[in-house]
C-alpha cells in the first residue's frame, strides 16, 4: 500500500498502548505526517487516502467543474456582487470583506471570504460565545450584532459570494463539507472526523442542502463525513440542483 505525500499540520493524536505504538506515533509526528493521519488500534498504521489519491481523474474533473463554474458564476452574478458591496460598505462602518482563517483540504489553514453582515468588532464577541457555548456553528435568532443589510444577505446566502473567489484560489470547492474554524479542530477527537478533510471544504454541501441552521452540530458533522465517504461527481450535481431551491426559498436560514 502506498501513500500520497503532502504536509499534513493535524499532529496526530497521543496514542496510548504498548512501546513499539508509541515510538511509531513519534516517527510519524516528525515525519509530518506523509499521508498517515494516526495509528491504526488494530495495525501498525493508518493510511489515509484523500480525494485526490482515490480518484485522482475525479478529482481533476472537480477542479476543473469549480474552475468554469466560479468564472460563470462570477461574471453572471457580478451586478449582484455589486449591489452587495456598495449595500454593505455604505450602510455600516468597517471592511467590506470579512476574512476568517478555517481548516481546509489536508487541514491546512485559508482564508475564507465573506461579504461582512455583522457590525465592525463583532466577530471578537462572536468568538467568545462559540468559545462559550462550545458549537462549532454558531447561529442565534435575531442576533444583535447582524445588520439590517447583513440579515437581508445571510438569509439568501449572499454573504457567501466572495467565496467564488475563494474556488479560484484552490482553497475550496463549490461542493464540500464546511471548513471549520481553527479552534474547532481541538474539538474533533476521533480519527473518523477527519475524513471531512479528505476534500476541499464546500461553498455548499449536503449539510446546506438538509435544513441548514435547523441541523444540530452532530448532525452536520454526520452529513459532511457522508458526503466524502459517497463522493461523486453525480452527487456533487445532484447537490448543486437542490443548493438553488434552498437558497431562493431561504430555507433553514438564520
Amino acid at each position: 500500500m502506498t501513500s500520497t505525500t503532502y504536509h499534513f499540520e493535524y499532529e496526530p493524536l497521543e496514542q496510548s498502548g504498548s512501546l513499539h505504538r508509541r515510538r511509531q506515533a513519534k516517527l510519524i509526528r516528525s515525519r509530518r505526517a506523509t499521508g498517515i493521519v494516526f495509528l491504526d488500534q488494530a495495525g501498525p498504521g493508518a493510511y489515509f487516502f484523500d480525494l485526490r489519491t482515490r480518484h485522482p481523474i475525479g478529482a481533476r474533473a472537480k477542479r476543473a467543474i469549480d474552475i468554469l463554474m466560479a468564472i460563470i458564476f462570477i461574471v453572471l452574478l457580478s451586478p449582484v456582487l455589486i449591489a452587495v458591496a456598495l449595500a454593505v460598505k455604505l450602510t455600516s462602518k468597517g471592511p467590506l470583506i470579512f476574512r476568517q482563517r478555517r481548516i481546509g483540504f489536508r487541514c491546512n489553514q485559508f482564508e475564507m471570504y465573506k461579504f461582512r453582515s455583522m457590525y465592525h468588532g463583532s466577530e471578537l464577541k462572536e468568538k467568545e460565545l462559540a468559545e462559550q457555548s462550545g458549537a462549532s456553528f454558531l447561529k442565534l435568532k435575531n442576533d444583535p450584532r447582524i445588520t439590517r443589510v447583513g440579515a437581508f444577505i445571510r438569509k439568501y446566502s449572499l454573504d457567501e459570494l466572495p467565496q467564488l473567489f475563494n474556488v479560484l484560489e484552490g482553497t475550496m470547492s463549490m461542493v464540500g463539507p464546511r471548513p471549520l474554524l481553527v479552534s474547532d479542530l481541538d474539538k474533533l477527537p476521533r480519527r473518523n472526523q477527519l475524513r471531512r478533510f479528505a476534500t476541499p471544504p464546500g461553498i455548499t454541501g449536503l449539510w446546506q442542502v438538509s435544513g441548514r441552521s435547523n441541523c444540530s452540530d452532530i448532525k452536520r458533522m454526520q452529513l459532511d463525513r457522508r458526503y466524502v465517504d459517497r463522493w461523486s461527481l453525480g452527487l456533487d450535481l445532484r447537490i448543486l440542483l437542490e443548493t438553488v431551491e434552498v437558497v431562493l426559498t431561504a430555507k433553514g436560514a438564520v
